[in-house]
């Protein structure tokens, strides 16, 4: 079973410290969430490409409707479990 990109991201996000960033940027673009699964639709050969796995997951999620949602609530699940561990 291939597991879920947002908690693969999330994730990463987290272990880098950058979760805060990444959930302000989530939240001031959640309006434009229609408008970006078409720019992931087009810009996915390039990310393809250039980016690799991470990109290519990424893109996916900005394709998938929810993607966003799921992303944001892994990053507040990976936020908890995080501080509960040191």
């Amino acid at each position: 079973m291939r597991p879920d990109p947002a908690r693969r991201i999330a994730t990463l996000l987290v272990h880098r410290g950058l979760e805060a960033p990444a959930r302000l940027l989530l939240d001031a673009h959640r309006p434009l969430a229609p408008l970006l699964s078409d720019v992931g639709a087009a810009l996915s050969p390039l990310l393809n490409v250039v980016g690799g796995r991470t990109a290519r997951e990424l893109g996916e999620l900005l394709d998938d409707e929810g993607g966003m949602e799921r992303l944001i609530a892994e990053l507040d699940g990976d936020q908890e479990r995080h501080a509960e561990s040191g």
